[in-house]
């Protein structure tokens, strides 16, 4: 397990220059700490679990319950603010940046978190509230707020989000591998352009209207 935290690391902050760095990444002590913190939640050894889940929060400044389901290669950037909560389940593969929020709605049990397909690229400050299902190779722009589904390889941005198919050329791509917060497809400037486009078609029709109506007159 070590080595493989220790490759994910490696592989998605270029800034490393050795393994010994390894040791002062927070992501690297959450994830352990998790995996310990869980195997005693799925004990229902309850008060261990999250005595352990609260004392690495103190250390990393990351919360994540130790009923979480997280998969392999998982990374946070930075982490200071994330917050992970019981019922949330996130595949292989999936990088958060700082001040992410996989979070619940309400006071109800059963499933109330966010569930994260594979290869995910969360931006930072963003939000995923409620049971909501995040698809494979997905990406959801900084500062977002998402309460609905979020198809796979679509980008989710805005407030609250709105989802755009990727590009055929990033449809191949993992997001979570090419750690980009700014080459984002923005839907909000899609939908200005398809206005835009139908007005000019409209002051053509318009325009042609006019000149043979004085043809004619």
């Amino acid at each position: 397990m070590l080595k493989d935290l220790i490759r994910v690391v490696k592989e998605k902050d270029p800034a490393i220059k050795g393994n010994a760095e390894v040791l002062l990444y927070p992501s690297f002590w959450a994830t352990i700490s998790h995996r310990v913190a869980h195997h005693f939640y799925k004990k229902k050894h309850y008060f261990i679990a999250r005595f352990i889940s609260q004392f690495s929060r103190m250390l990393t400044g990351i919360e994540i319950h130790p009923g979480a389901k997280i998969g392999k290669g998982f990374f946070i950037d930075h982490g200071m603010g994330v917050v992970i909560g019981e019922t949330c389940e996130i595949g292989d593969n999936v990088l958060l940046y700082q001040g992410v929020t996989l979070g619940g709605t309400g006071k109800g049990t059963g499933k109330r978190h966010p569930t994260i397909g594979n290869n995910v690229m969360i931006g930072s400050g963003a939000k995923v509230l409620g049971p909501v299902m995040i698809g494979d190779n997905a990406k959801i722009g900084a500062g977002s707020v998402v309460v609905k589904d979020v198809p796979a390889h679509t980008t989710a941005v805005g407030v609250p989000a709105r989802c755009t198919l990727q590009p055929e050329e990033e449809q191949n791509k993992k997001p979570s591998d090419e750690l980009d917060q700014l080459k984002l497809s923005d839907p909000v400037s899609r939908d200005l352009k398809e206005i835009s486009d139908r007005i000019k078609v409209i002051e053509k029709i318009l325009m042609q209207k006019e000149k043979y109506n004085r043809k004619i007159g």
